[in-house]
Formats: structure tokens, C-alpha cells, sequence
């Protein structure tokens, strides 16, 4: 059975996305794409998880009983700027109130864990460079796991330049081990242009899994356990996904593919792409 869930075949009440972790047939981790109207307001009730809003275009305020409002600036769209975020703790309960309209993501893991509203201005977020030559990408640290607060959410962006490479050399987090973490991990990709295009891989070293599937606008992907990657911006599309990981411990030690894993050191002899950082803060 595919792993790939297209765009359409998510539907929630209110947008393209929603997914719990029963749905996905693991745990913990699942994510919510809401599609919000101008002047509306969406209820958020975080019974048993905790969550973090990430604008996918658009503005909104976040309000929250108890807490007060956390104005979220958004973006045009995940091409254009890196977002700032608001991580809600377990037990909130709040409303999404946005003036423009537009797209947000809820990431959500399964928590119990009283905690407090963090809200992380698009300033604050780390932006790395990651990779080099054909395999150079922008990681964008939402909810690293070294922000303090979450139980177990993580939370980054990624994009690629149409014809490069990410989630690249291939890893895997599915191991309680001192180099590992087991982690679920959700993919939900976005693609530039019309009808744009991209390749997401996801095997296992015994090879019981090997899928490597066309994904397109809108699409999920979801990573149980296994080696995952390369992801491929089909050349004239731009590529991004965000992914929302997480499992009994918020730690994220990966163990790469041990026959690629040498691609890394031909990074040294190489510069990385110019194109890349392909968005800022503002």
C-alpha cells in the first residue's frame, strides 16, 4: 500500500488537510490545511494535543482563552517569505481569526504536557543552507526540537530550486538507539507553477519498501519508519514541503544511508547554490 495520500483525498471541514494520527495509522503526529475566508474565524480545540500554526499565505491572529492574541504577519505564499509560528501547548483551546483569508497549517502531536503559547516572529526563525551543488536546499527551523517547550512536536520547512535535490543523502529516524530517534514524519508539499511536479522516495535497507511516487501541489506523504529521500524539484518548479515529526521523545538524531551516505563529503569540493536562500524573513 502507498504511503502517498494526493491532494483531495484529506478533506477536512474546513480545508484540503485533515489528518490524525488514526487516520495515518500511527501514534502521534498529524496535521490539519486550513482554508480560511476573509473575516472568518475557525475554533482550534487542542484536547489531548499540542499544535503549532504555520501561515501558508495569509495573516491571522491567534486568540486564546486565557493567554491572549498572538498576531501571526503569514506570507503571500511559501515561496515568497519564511513565516513566523505559534506553538499552542496541550488542552488549549483558541480560534483562528484571519482579516486577508488564506491557507494555515496545524501540526499536531499527541501530547499531555501542560505548557506555555510560544510565538516565534519570522525574524527569529533559523534559516539554513544546507547541501551543496544539485543537492543545495533551504531548511527553514520552525520547532527544532532545540526550542525548549513542545512535548514532542517538530516542525521545519524545506524548500528546493526546480532540478535540485533534498532530503538528501537518504536517513532514517525509526530506531531508539544513541544515534536515532524514532519519529514519524508527515511530508506536505507545495509546488510552484502550473501543474508542477517533484519525486519523493521511501525504502527500507531490506527492501520490503520501495516507493518512489510523483508528487504534486498539495500532496501528503507519510513515513511510518524507513529511509526517506531523495526529494526532486522537477526542473521549472520549485519545490517545498513542510514536515511534522514526532514520537515518544522529542530528539532528532537520524542515521544516514550508509551507501550514499559519502555524497556528503564531495560537499567540501562544491559551492553552493546561488539561488539559495530562496526566501527571507520579510
Amino acid at each position: 500500500m502507498s504511503w502517498l495520500r494526493p491532494a483531495g483525498t484529506l478533506p477536512g471541514e474546513c480545508g484540503p488537510v485533515a489528518l490524525d494520527p488514526t487516520a495515518a495509522g500511527w501514534e502521534y503526529c498529524g496535521l490539519r490545511v486550513v482554508a480560511a475566508a476573509a473575516g472568518s474565524t475557525t475554533a482550534i480545540d487542542l484536547a489531548g494535543t499540542e499544535a503549532a500554526v504555520v501561515p501558508l499565505s495569509g495573516r491571522c491572529t491567534i486568540a486564546v482563552a486565557g493567554a491572549g492574541r498572538f498576531e501571526l504577519a503569514g506570507r503571500a505564499s511559501v515561496f515568497a517569505a519564511v513565516a513566523d509560528v505559534v506553538y499552542l501547548p496541550a488542552g488549549t483551546r483558541c480560534a483562528l481569526e484571519t482579516a486577508t483569508g488564506g491557507e494555515f497549517a496545524i501540526a499536531t502531536a499527541v501530547a499531555d504536557a501542560p505548557g506555555d503559547v510560544i510565538h516565534r516572529p519570522a525574524a527569529d526563525i533559523p534559516i539554513e543552507v544546507r547541501g551543496a551543488g544539485q543537492a543545495t536546499r533551504q531548511v527553514n527551523a520552525l520547532l527544532p526540537a532545540e526550542v525548549a517547550g513542545p512535548q514532542r512536536l517538530i516542525v521545519v520547512e524545506v524548500l528546493t530550486p526546480a532540478g535540485n535535490w533534498s532530503s538528501y543523502p537518504p536517513h532514517k529516524h525509526d530506531e531508539a538507539t544513541a544515534d536515532e530517534s524514532p519519529l514519524e514524519e508527515i511530508y506536505y508539499f507545495r509546488v510552484a507553477g502550473n501543474r508542477g511536479l517533484g519525486l519523493h522516495r521511501t525504502y527500507t535497507a531490506d527492501g520490503t519498501v520501495d516507493e518512489t511516487v510523483t508528487v504534486a501541489d498539495g500532496d501528503v506523504y507519510l513515513v511510518p519508519y524507513g529511509y526517506h529521500g531523495p526529494c526532486v524539484a522537477a526542473p521549472g518548479y520549485d519545490l517545498y514541503y513542510l514536515n511534522v515529526m514526532a514520537g515518544p521523545e522529542r530528539r532528532w538524531s537520524i542515521s544516514f544511508d550508509p551507501d550514499h551516505r559519502w555524497v556528503m563529503d564531495t560537499w567540501r569540493d562544491q559551492t553552493p547554490d546561488p539561488r539559495i536562500p530562496m526566501t527571507g524573513s520579510s
